[in-house]
């Protein structure tokens, strides 16, 4: 079946160290949310926090999944995360190649 691109979702998000971005990713993948997760360490992050401008370390995450599987993703990544207000920010791109789109929707598909 052809799918459209508005399906699909990219989540940004950061994760404070690598082996915890890791654990996010495989978790996420696991449970069928993501049908991959790209991270890469090195990121700086400058931001307000309880009044105090604060700087950190980070990984970011990105996490490829479908608008359907978006709601439970937050729901997991409240239970997962360990920030007590982790970022999440879903986008929608413009174009996904139809091949990684079949994929990426087969890949988040309910089982059983």
């Amino acid at each position: 079946m052809a799918q459209d691109a508005s399906v699909v979702r990219w989540v940004v998000s950061t994760a404070p160290d690598l082996e915890r971005a890791r654990a996010l990713a495989r978790a996420l993948v696991e449970e069928r949310l993501a049908a991959c997760v790209s991270f890469q360490p090195g990121l700086s992050s400058v931001y307000r926090w309880k009044g105090a401008v604060e700087e950190a370390n980070e990984v970011l995450l990105v996490i490829k999944t479908t608008a359907e599987r978006l709601p439970e993703l937050e729901r997991a990544f409240a239970r997962l995360h360990p920030y007590e207000v982790p970022e999440l920010v879903a986008l929608e791109p413009a174009h996904v190649a139809a091949p990684y789109l079949a994929w990426l929707v087969a890949e988040v598909e309910r089982q059983g």
